[in-house]
Parts: C-alpha cells; sequence; structure tokens
C-alpha cells in the first residue's frame, strides 16, 4: 500500500506543478514558474520512485474462500465491502444482473483505467442493458467458481511480449498460466455472507499474481497509478448494487 500512497503524492505534486506554471499557488509557497517546475520536477521524481518500488508476495494463511485455493499468492490487492438490506438469494442474482448504466460514472471510469490503451470488446461495446457479469463473461473474463455465496472469476492482465490474441477460455487454461513467465494474473471475488435481521455483506476482492519479476515490475508500475480510480469503481459498483438489491 505504500507504493501506492506514494504514487498518489507524486502524482497531486505534478498536479499542483502543472497548475502553478500557469498560474502560480503563492498560498503554498510556489512564488513563480521557477518554483513550480521544481515541484513538477519532483513530483515526478517522486512518482518515478514509487512506481518502480518492489512488490512483495503475500501467502495466506489458510484456505477459508474458493479464492484462497485458487489464489493463495499475489503480489497485489484490493478488496472492498458493503452491507445491504436484502438476502442472500437476492444478492446473488444482483451480481449477474447489474448493467454499465446503473453505475455512476462507469464507462468513464472504465476509459480512464485503460489509460489509452485500446479497449476490448467488452463492456464500453456491448448494449447498454445487458448485465456487466455476462458480457465479461463472455469478453476478457474467465469463470473459475460459482456457488451461491461466493463467485470467482480471473483474467490476464499482463502477458509477455509478442504474445498473440489468444486468451484462456477455461478455469483450468487460467490457473495454467501460472506456471509460465511474463504473466500476471487477476482474480476477484464476490463474496456473499448473511448478516443476521435480513441483511447482507457483500465484499469484493481482487487478487494479482505476477509471474516472475519482469511482469511484476511492469503490472506494478500500471496498477499503483490507476489504482485510486480502481478503488473508486468498486465502490460506486458496490453502492450501484445496494440500490439495486434493496429496490427489488
Amino acid at each position: 500500500m505504500l507504493p501506492v500512497v506514494l504514487t498518489d503524492i507524486g502524482l497531486t505534486i505534478v498536479l499542483t506543478g502543472i497548475i502553478s506554471l500557469v498560474k502560480p499557488l503563492r498560498f503554498l509557497g510556489i512564488s513563480n514558474r521557477a518554483w513550480a517546475l521544481g515541484v513538477l520536477v519532483a513530483g515526478f521524481l517522486l512518482v518515478v520512485v514509487a512506481t518502480r518500488l518492489p512488490a512483495s508476495e503475500t501467502t495466506v494463511g489458510s484456505t477459508t474462500h474458493i479464492l484462497d485455493r485458487l489464489t493463495p499468492a499475489y503480489h497485489f490487492h484490493e478488496f472492498h465491502s458493503a452491507t445491504v438490506r436484502a438476502s442472500p438469494e437476492r444478492v446473488y442474482h444482483g451480481i449477474k444482473e447489474i448493467t454499465a448504466d446503473e453505475i455512476l460514472l462507469f464507462r468513464t471510469l472504465i476509459a480512464i483505467r485503460q489509460m489509452g490503451r485500446p479497449m476490448p470488446a467488452s463492456v464500453t461495446s456491448q448494449p447498454q442493458n445487458r448485465p456487466l457479469f455476462e458480457i465479461a463473461i463472455r469478453s476478457t473474463f474467465v469463470l473459475l467458481a460459482d456457488t451461491p455465496n461466493e463467485i470467482v472469476v480471473g483474467t490476464v492482465v499482463h502477458v509477455p511480449p509478442g504474445f498473440g490474441p489468444w486468451r484462456p477460455r477455461t478455469a483450468d487454461e487460467f490457473l495454467a498460466l501460472r506456471s509460465r513467465p511474463g504473466f500476471a494474473l487477476a482474480t476477484v471475488n464476490y463474496l456473499i455472507e448473511p448478516a443476521g435481521g435480513g441483511a447482507t455483506v457483500i465484499s469484493t476482492e481482487t487478487r494479482v499474481y505476477a509471474t516472475d519479476a519482469p511482469s511484476r515490475h511492469r503490472f506494478g508500475m500500471y496498477w499503483r497509478i490507476i489504482y485510486p480510480g480502481s478503488a473508486f469503481l468498486r465502490r460506486v459498483w458496490l453502492r450501484a448494487l445496494r440500490v439495486r438489491v434493496e429496490r427489488a
């Protein structure tokens, strides 16, 4: 988490420097454009250092959930949860039924997260009323597990240079990539747990495992820059899910 925080601080300093080049922010002590340029360079250097910090490997201590069995070790991680006033069954169906138009700024956030890279034929090019889960499974994600209490999907987020357009279409093909160098594999679960009193806790966890040091380094640079947007996207997804299932 420290590299992500340092990256965010660096990007904030860069933005401050850019603004001050146009009009020095004197209340921050930036009295002229020369100082503004220095702030910009300092922020840029901090971003470079932060994105290049090594990522340590984390190994889970027990296999409590399906995600633990499928991805027992990872280098990058994200977790979010919410409590909703709905039954676990309704939450399960809500995950399968929610659409992009129900999620605040979804298409904009996805475009920003891609950082200028061409989008696959997935969420941005499909009919607006089609469930996101269906689109994901038909395009870039692989269904790894599907139970009333936990859904797990996987996707390849980094491939070796020169790797073709092939993508895994089964759980076995996806998990087999863990033994091949040059890949970074993201596994995402949606955990549904009864909370009592007619409420349910829904959580989503993302784990990314890089199969070698170069892929870990390359993906780490990308992850630390897009993490704030990714986290915000998860939160608005949870909010939209809560609105859907509680309304129903």
